[in-house]
């Protein structure tokens, strides 16, 4: 009980008077072995445990190296991983990720923590949900005591804070989390955060918070490929010690791709549904519980690559030879791009396709197109109305 109450104050008051943080123990007269020589020393020697507060627990399934890397994540990926190695070290303070439901910013997040646990590079991490830090303040309020949230917060060596979309509309704790923001990175203390929508585009926010959501690196993941798809499918089954063929993971992966949930709830339905009829995995036991074809990551089978490419040079005023050329003049170029950007996202078509599709421009050409189109949306409120103008009239093409 009294390590429980204090135990904690005492190692921070020691670690903020002395510089160096205790490994504080307790021990009954009755029990202690007066004999046994002094191994005060030994504690001394012994690196310092991390240290969990609050929060929700952070998941040991949730870890870098179970984290299935494709295009769509990699750069989020390798910040996650930069940033948990030298947590307040980096340039990448704050770490905003944002994505839809379900691609895994909470994995990544997590994964942080649990790199900073088990390797040591963080003392203090605390890790929380933005319902959790609100609903934590208004306790403090409620109590007239915010000594023990502000001593919890405000020493963070590494905030990790998952749906600050929550934040909205609650203009109390937007402050508190405003003055926390600034004393952490004045610190030089990590901070890494996960929204559903990128910065620029929260509603309900101070300008001042959006300006420092926006100061540090903001990375975004988009939806898995096949490929990432299948290799995310198998992951899952080894880690439930079942080989997955290769057929039934490729026509789960088909069906299944709106987020990583969907694909792990289908996968755990087969595997159940197989051991339950003790029948083998095959593509016609898939097939028997999924007949019917989920499009995928807002894919529509009636939009081709032609038709969108047709589409966007009609909306530019442009022709196919224009579009799909090689000159570098501005305007084309825009254009050439949102339709490269369009194709990734509104049909599954993969990303060399693509490429061939707008004059034989590889996939690494696609991907930076798509890349500076997602960036200049984010930064361009006339530019994102474009898009969403030519995306609409693509949807209903589709529809039609």
């Amino acid at each position: 009980w009294i390590f429980e109450h204090y135990g904690w104050v005492i190692e921070r008051a020691v670690h903020e008077t002395k510089g160096w943080r205790p490994v504080v123990s307790f021990h009954s007269s009755s029990n202690v072995d007066r004999t046994s020589p002094d191994t005060s020393s030994t504690h001394q020697q012994q690196p310092d445990p991390p240290q969990i507060e609050l929060t929700f627990p952070i998941n040991a399934r949730y870890r870098f190296d179970n984290f299935v890397v494709g295009e769509g994540n990699e750069f989020a990926f390798s910040a996650a991983q930069a940033v948990a190695e030298s947590p307040g070290k980096t340039a990448f303070n704050p770490l905003v990720i944002y994505s839809g439901v379900g691609l895994g910013k909470t994995h990544l997040l997590q994964a942080i923590g649990y790199h900073c646990q088990t390797h040591a590079t963080a003392g203090h991490i605390v890790f929380i949900t933005a319902e959790k830090f609100i609903s934590d303040y208004i306790g403090s309020i409620r109590r007239r005591d915010t000594s023990e949230f502000v001593a919890t917060y405000r020493t963070a060596d590494i905030l990790l804070v998952d749906d600050i979309q929550f934040f909205l509309q609650t203009e109390g704790s937007q402050r508190e989390f405003f003055h926390t923001f600034n004393t952490l990175f004045q610190n030089d203390k990590q901070i890494v955060l996960t929204s559903d929508c990128a910065p620029p585009n929260l509603k309900g926010f101070e300008p001042r918070l959006v300006s420092r959501f926006e100061s540090g690196l903001v990375a975004n993941i988009d939806a898995p490929d096949i490929e990432t798809r299948i290799a995310i499918l198998n992951n899952k089954a080894e880690s439930r010690g079942t080989v997955l063929p290769e057929d039934v993971g490729r026509y789960i992966a088909e069906r299944h791709a709106t987020n990583v949930r969907e694909l792990e709830g289908a996968l755990t339905r087969i595997l159940a549904f197989a051991e339950l009829k003790r029948e083998h995995l095959t593509a016609e036991l898939v097939s028997r519980l999924f007949p019917h074809r989920i499009q995928d990551m807002g894919g529509d089978p009636n939009l081709s690559l032609s038709r969108i490419q047709e589409t966007t040079a009609d909306f530019f005023s442009l022709s196919i030879d224009q579009l799909a050329g090689s000159s570098r003049r501005q305007e084309l170029t825009q254009a050439r791009h949102v339709g490269m950007y369009l194709c990734k996202a509104l049909t599954r078509s993969p990303l060399k396709s693509i490429g061939i599709q707008f004059g034989r421009k590889d996939h690494t050409t696609v991907i930076n197109a798509c890349r500076s189109v997602e960036k200049r949306i984010e930064m361009d409120s006339a530019f994102r109305e474009l898009v969403r103008q030519l995306k609409a009239r693509l949807v209903r093409q589709g529809v039609a």
